[in-house]
């Protein structure tokens, strides 16, 4: 096993809307930053655009979230590209079918199960061994809000980021003697190409760059949840509250 890379992250997922200012933040602050993606040709272009910004390392490498079997292999180029194991994971890679769409054709909810908690625990079970090995290392899972509770109007999507949220507390207290750290982030509403259309109230909705600086704090200084905008912990701990009985004649 190669020692790690000093301040070193893994981006999967890197070229989402978040992951992109995600990664510019780690690259911003020094840290060598390896990009995972399926599109070649625009992890390549993200990549570089890091490198002109702030001269750093930043190699983007082959990424399949579903392609569970690769997942070992994509850690490995990683630490190839760093000069080490990295010191760090973020996993972003989502996908998010029309709720009603994806009641009607199970493809789309199998794609959404596969890349959004399925591929998260394969790539994330490879890195956190990885981690237990030196006895160090951080990783972020991007969950969301809309996986504390779950709602008629997406709750296929939002069942796979509550799997996602209930994965990582429990990673989070089997790392904790390890001394790796485990950040669940839950975004609320953030404007990317996910809610292009939608019609998001703007008090409530994030720039990717906003959620970026608060992924970074909040990974860096190892916080066990993060929501992004803050305030959206107490709307779903109000959401949380209401009784089942009443919740379900709400039509959310």
């Amino acid at each position: 096993m190669s020692a790690a890379a000093p301040r070193s992250v893994i981006i999967a997922g890197a070229t989402s809307g978040m992951a992109r200012a995600c990664a510019a933040v780690f690259a911003r602050e020094g840290y060598a930053v390896a990009l995972g993606a399926r599109n070649d040709e625009e992890n390549e272009r993200i990549a570089n655009d890091l490198r002109v910004r702030y001269g750093g390392t930043a190699a983007a490498i082959h990424f399949e979230a579903a392609d569970f079997d690769s997942h070992e292999g994509f850690l490995t180029a990683c630490a190839e590209a760093l000069g080490g194991e990295a010191g760090g994971l973020i996993y972003f890679a989502g996908t998010m079918a029309e709720q009603r769409a994806a009641e009607q054709d199970f493809t789309l909810a199998r794609t959404m199960i596969d890349v959004n908690y399925t591929g998260c625990v394969s790539l994330t079970e490879a890195f956190a061994r990885r981690c237990e090995a030196r006895q160090a290392g951080f990783i972020g899972l991007v969950s969301s809000a809309a996986g504390d509770r779950g709602k008629q109007s997406n709750y296929i999507y939002g069942s796979t980021k509550g799997a996602m949220t209930v994965y990582a507390q429990g990673l989070r207290n089997r790392l904790f003697k390890s001394g790796v750290s485990v950040t669940t982030v839950k975004p609320g509403f953030v404007d990317t190409a996910m809610t292009f259309g939608m019609k998001l109230p703007p008090a409530l909705t994030a720039s990717p760059e906003q959620a970026a600086e608060a992924i970074f704090r909040g990974v860096v200084r190892r916080r066990d949840v993060v929501y992004v905008l803050w305030f959206w912990r107490y709307i779903m701990l109000i959401i949380c509250a209401i009784p089942e009985w009443q919740f379900k004649k709400m039509g959310m």
